[in-house]
């Protein structure tokens, strides 16, 4: 029942703030003196609405998002009465155009600060000192933990000693503890946890020296190294190849979550929402090679949790989080997901906000090339001419969103283990 009260919880707070991005765009407008006929949540067919001045206010069946609807956005909208030419949008100075169509992203920006503040007051925001990758985890003093036991073969996913090929973990034989840092390994003295799982795996079987502290005192035993089947570091799903091991982990004392005073968390929230920022554009950037592997999800293979996901999937594991008791996930996602949404909606390609955005100063800069050079204006882009590009963008943004959406109901990315 938790999984989907939240995942009910979540597609309304994504409904909620699509719908802000709309009134966003309302708002700016009509403070500019646009006329705005329409404000709408959801599509399709209208459940209910009302008029308040001259814009009529509704509700309609499919909760997928919402629209206001500004007269005369572009010169060639043919909808626009002879009274209200004036108050045509495209009539506008530019600057005010950009101020409207970029209302919706700052609409998004803005939800992504507040819900970040309450995540850093309320129940923390991901530690930023506390590394990330492997590469920052390897360079960390070498605390370890210890296991009960150990894997030889690698595709066994069950650990209990005599099942699978499991045998008792070395490390905890010879005595050492979680929590122990290693110093030295035979006569290798030991920086770093990368370190120490390099001179393990290149170590021969058999009885080998470790030196330790513990609690600031120095100790050392042996440690019987035995063999397993194990994949390179740097690649989890590479080859297989016979290595030393002793049944550790390594310990992070850092942690994962940090909550923040009132004055505080403006400034932590803040550089999380700029850590998000950066990894949209990478993010962005890996999406065309990630489409195979989404397809792959589709036909059998394992979902690759760096994969895109739609608002279903986003649903999901919102849902996942309330279920298992983490809202502080919930709000991670909701927030790194509006400020995607924000970026994406000002990349310069129509139908989105930044096409727009884009051509108004296009024809700007051209008009002023133009009259510093004493030729006549061009006057405004010809959106029909544009029509071929837009209809590629919603075909492919179309079936990208399609495909997304199925991955997520049949092979769906999960955060806990079932």
């Amino acid at each position: 029942m938790l999984y989907w009260l939240g995942t009910a919880a979540f597609a309304l707070a994504i409904l909620i703030s699509v719908s802000l991005h709309e009134l966003g765009h309302m708002i700016t407008a009509k403070r500019f003196g646009m006329k705005v006929t329409k404000y709408f949540v959801g599509f399709g067919p209208t459940i209910f609405s009302f008029h308040r001045g001259e814009t009529e206010y509704g509700l309609k069946a499919i909760p997928l998002g919402g629209f206001c609807k500004i007269v005369g956005m572009t010169p060639q909208d043919d909808d626009v009465a002879e009274e209200d030419q004036p108050r045509a949008m495209w009539r506008y100075p530019v600057w005010k155009r950009t101020v409207v169509m970029s209302a919706g992203s700052a609409t998004h920006f803005a939800l992504a600060i507040v819900a970040a503040w309450c995540a850093a007051v309320f129940v923390g925001l991901p530690n930023p000192d506390r590394p990330t990758t492997i590469a920052q985890e390897r360079v960390l003093p070498a605390q370890i933990n210890v296991a009960d036991c150990v894997q030889i073969v690698i595709d066994k996913q069950e650990c209990k000693v005599g099942v699978n090929g499991a045998v008792a973990a070395p490390s905890a034989a010879a005595g050492l503890r979680t929590g122990d840092v290693i110093t030295k390994v035979d006569t290798t003295p030991i920086t770093s946890y990368g370190q120490l799982t390099d001179v393990i795996r290149a170590a021969k079987a058999g009885p080998t020296t470790f030196e330790y502290t513990r609690d600031g005192v120095a100790g050392k035993t042996t440690v019987t190294l035995i063999e397993a089947q194990r994949p390179p570091l740097d690649d989890p799903k590479g080859p297989v190849a016979k290595v030393s091991v002793v049944g550790i982990a390594q310990k992070i004392d850092m942690p994962g979550m940090v909550t923040y005073g009132p004055v505080d968390g403006i400034g932590a929230s803040l550089r999380y929402d700029w850590s998000l920022v950066e990894g949209s554009f990478v993010a962005m950037k890996r999406i065309p090679e990630k489409i195979p592997a989404l397809w792959r999800s589709i036909t059998g293979d394992e979902r690759d949790p760096n994969t895109p996901i739609s608002v279903i999937g986003a649903s999901r594991l919102g849902g996942e989080a309330i279920e298992r008791g983490v809202p502080e996930l919930f709000l991670m996602i909701f927030i790194s997901l509006n400020v995607f949404i924000g970026i994406f909606n000002l990349l310069p390609l129509l139908p989105l906000d930044g096409g727009h955005i884009a051509i108004a100063w296009y024809e700007r800069v051209r008009s002023w090339l133009y009259a510093k050079l004493d030729r006549p204006d061009p006057g405004r882009v010809d959106y029909f001419k544009l029509m071929p590009l837009t209809y590629v963008v919603i075909l492919v943004g179309g079936a990208f969103t399609l495909l997304t959406a199925t991955a997520d109901v049949i092979n769906p990315i999960t955060i806990f283990s079932k």
